[in-house]
């Protein structure tokens, strides 16, 4: 006996919904590297369609196998890079609903980073959250898809202010001291003054085409080096002292980290179409204060070259 497919049927309300689907499937996601071990991502996808009002359901069952068929192809090598195993999703996710006319996949993932400590290369971990996505338009047989990759990742920052309040205080200190003017300016020069410090949470996405390619790598590189210094899991006395001085020496504001972010991006990505879209986020949770402070940017490629211009 043939079960009814409730889920063609019409409902009673005949509206047409902008997205139907799952939300929260984990999956351990491996993505084959020539010559290397396997990268390999806890993540969490959510996976939607969009659906006529004729109809009283989606066949959710479809998105399922969609992604086992798909994280199957990661790990045999035909997936090479983890935007595209969105965009292969949310392409295959138009074949499986014939009625649906977009497709939009969304993954979370924890990528564990190897790292080694600036001093004592002490060897560490790190973990790393990648968010990825893929839009998929029906156009005629040839559908349209924008893709995305981007990461989160967690640095060190000085307050600016701050610290210029505290090498003023140690100026009119040292001056009462006796202490020569020029020494005074030798000594500052060498040894940065106290700020308060906060752990800022830099965020980078850069959404294409589904032809371009934007590093991963890259992206958690240009993170890393916007902030005013790199934090690790682990560090003897030489790398505390070397992470402390090193943000130190390089205080910056949350606006700052954002901008940094922004040069870094057209630096590395300035072959990509001028339609890229770039988000940029900063959040810094604040030492002295109960509030974090926060920044953000989004805006194209060809719009922050031409603000930027050759100021990079």
């Amino acid at each position: 006996m043939e079960l009814p497919d409730v889920q063609s049927t019409c409902p009673d309300v005949r509206i047409n919904l902008t997205r139907v689907g799952v939300k929260n499937v984990k999956k351990l996601v491996e993505v084959a590297r020539p010559g290397k071990r396997p990268v390999i991502f806890i993540s969490t996808f959510d996976v939607f369609v969009d659906l006529p009002g004729s109809l009283k359901g989606a066949n959710l069952s479809r998105n399922f196998e969609v992604i086992d068929e798909v994280l199957q192809q990661a790990t045999d090598g035909e997936v090479k890079e983890i935007e595209d195993l969105c965009s292969v999703v949310a392409r295959r996710l138009l074949d499986r609903h014939e009625y649906a006319e977009r497709t939009e996949v969304w993954m979370v993932s924890q990528f564990m980073v190897r790292r080694e400590t600036p001093v004592s290369e002490t060897s560490c971990q790190e973990v790393v959250n990648v968010h990825a996505n893929a839009v998929a338009q029906r156009n005629d047989g040839s559908p349209i898809i924008r893709k995305s990759i981007g990461a989160e990742v967690t640095g060190m920052t000085a307050c600016p202010c701050a610290q210029n309040i505290m090498k003023d205080h140690a100026m009119h200190v040292l001056s009462e001291l006796g202490v020569a003017d020029e020494t005074i300016d030798r000594f500052l020069a060498e040894v940065p003054m106290a700020s308060h410090n906060q752990r800022g949470k830099g965020f980078l996405a850069i959404e294409t085409d589904d032809d371009q390619h934007v590093s991963l790598e890259k992206i958690i590189k240009i993170l890393k080096d916007s902030m005013s210094a790199r934090i690790y899991e682990l560090l003897k006395r030489g790398d505390e002292s070397y992470v402390v001085m090193e943000a130190h020496k390089n205080p910056r504001f949350v606006e700052d980290c954002v901008r940094e972010m922004a040069k870094k991006v057209i630096v590395q990505f300035r072959q990509i179409s001028g339609d890229s879209v770039v988000t940029i986020k900063q959040t810094n949770e604040e030492s002295i204060h109960q509030h974090d402070a926060y920044a953000e940017r989004k805006a194209t490629i060809a719009e922050l070259i031409g603000e930027l211009g050759d100021n990079v």
